[in-house]
């Protein structure tokens, strides 16, 4: 029940956060230009939500097999979480929690200044939605393995962003 609820709350933020509102008409036009991706397999760890696994990748689409095109503030807010992470020492529960609060801020960013819509826009709510999961379950771990899972988790959904967006 309580995922339920933060998942409807993650995404009722996450739309409420973008500038444009998604148009009923965009989304069947562009919903039919998409194409699937191939699915692509995961590791097994410890840590066993969908977010963890990266089954977002089975649900994301391709814009008539290319990229989506995004906005610049959300490839910059990608590429500051990657950079933050890349260029973290993480050594201790604290350095992770540290790092979480920064992408999390990273995070908000990417989302408040989101000026996307129709099937793009759809598909970065893909992209996102398991983004902001591990980022609060990164927050919220108590274990230094789990932590280290969770931000390699958090490394390839990022760098996923750039199979499916420019």
């Amino acid at each position: 029940m309580k995922k339920v609820i933060f998942i409807t709350i993650i995404l009722s933020v996450i739309s409420l956060g973008c500038k444009e509102n998604k148009q009923a008409n965009d989304i069947t036009n562009d919903a039919e230009k998409t194409t699937s991706v191939p699915k692509q397999e995961t590791m097994k760890t410890p840590v066993q939500s969908s977010a963890m696994n990266n089954a977002w990748v089975t649900e994301i689409k391709l814009d008539a097999g290319s990229k989506w095109q995004a906005n610049m503030e959300t490839t910059q807010g990608v590429d500051k979480m990657l950079d933050l992470i890349k260029s973290s020492d993480l050594k201790t529960l604290e350095d992770y929690h540290r790092l979480a609060t920064k992408l999390n801020e990273e995070k908000n960013f990417v989302v408040k200044e989101c000026t996307m819509k129709g099937a793009s826009h759809d598909n970065l709510h893909v992209f996102l939605v398991p983004l902001v999961e591990k980022i609060e379950a990164l927050s919220n771990t108590s274990a230094l393995s789990q932590a280290t899972i969770i931000t390699y988790r958090i490394e390839e959904n990022l760098e996923e962003y750039y199979r499916y967006f420019q």
